[in-house]
């Protein structure tokens, strides 16, 4: 799936006392298969470049096409199931509901489509299997490791095979060790021709031989950084 970005800009609360000019003429275009870091500090704009790539909000201004769509010219239910159908999520904190066990986490987003249970616990097993954590399938969120809810925070993500992977600050809870696991994950789904783009300010991953791209992200501008 190809992101193409031009001159977009974001505002919250646009003429209000508090309003948030979040993204200042942002460019950006992502290629089939590619993956993408952007770096960047905490406040800098990051999260809301990966919400508007993910149909979370439209711009306030500026063209967003993703997959040959302008997002801005569609109605919100083909946006949500543009959404569901093509692209997963992985949140800086998981968003995982902890009361429910892992595999119920995993298969919630196949319950709009109208897939049986038995077809939905099929598929998060296998995806479990395929992570390492198979094992853990009836616990409990909150009763698993951090290294463990990332893993079912990405099996989550991939659920309804997505051709589009978004990241937010994936190793901001994560040691060193698991670190490089999430990575070498992101390694197997580009080489299933997945497009991921991941913001991060953790060197780890912005200095990863994994990014074809590096841009940084500072005060609501995108800069580019190295090529590949």
């Amino acid at each position: 799936m190809q992101v193409f970005l031009e001159n977009v800009h974001k505002y919250y609360n646009r003429g209000g006392e508090r309003e948030v000019h979040a993204l200042k003429d942002v460019s950006l275009r992502v290629k089939e298969g590619e993956v993408v870091c952007v770096q960047g500090p905490s406040g800098s704009g990051k999260s809301t470049l990966l919400s508007i790539i993910g149909c979370l909000y439209p711009p306030t201004s500026g063209k967003a096409v993703v997959s040959g769509r302008q997002l801005s010219r569609l109605p919100d239910h083909f946006l949500t199931r543009h959404r569901r159908e093509n692209i997963g999520f992985i949140f800086q904190r998981f968003n995982l509901i902890e009361s429910i066990s892992v595999l119920e986490n995993i298969t919630l987003p196949l319950l709009p489509l109208g897939i049986t249970p038995k077809q939905r616990n099929h598929k998060g097993r296998e995806l479990l299997a395929q992570l390492g954590i198979g094992h853990r399938e009836k616990f409990r969120v909150d009763k698993i490791s951090g290294g463990e809810m990332q893993r079912v925070a990405i099996a989550r993500a991939l659920i309804c095979d997505p051709v589009l992977i978004l990241a937010d600050e994936p190793t901001a809870h994560l040691d060193s060790e698991l670190s490089h696991q999430f990575m070498e994950s992101m390694m197997a789904l580009k080489a299933q021709g997945k497009t991921i783009v991941i913001t991060s300010h953790d060197p780890l991953v912005t200095t990863h031989h994994l990014c074809d791209n590096l841009y940084t992200m500072h005060d609501g501008h995108l800069r580019e950084g190295r090529h590949q």
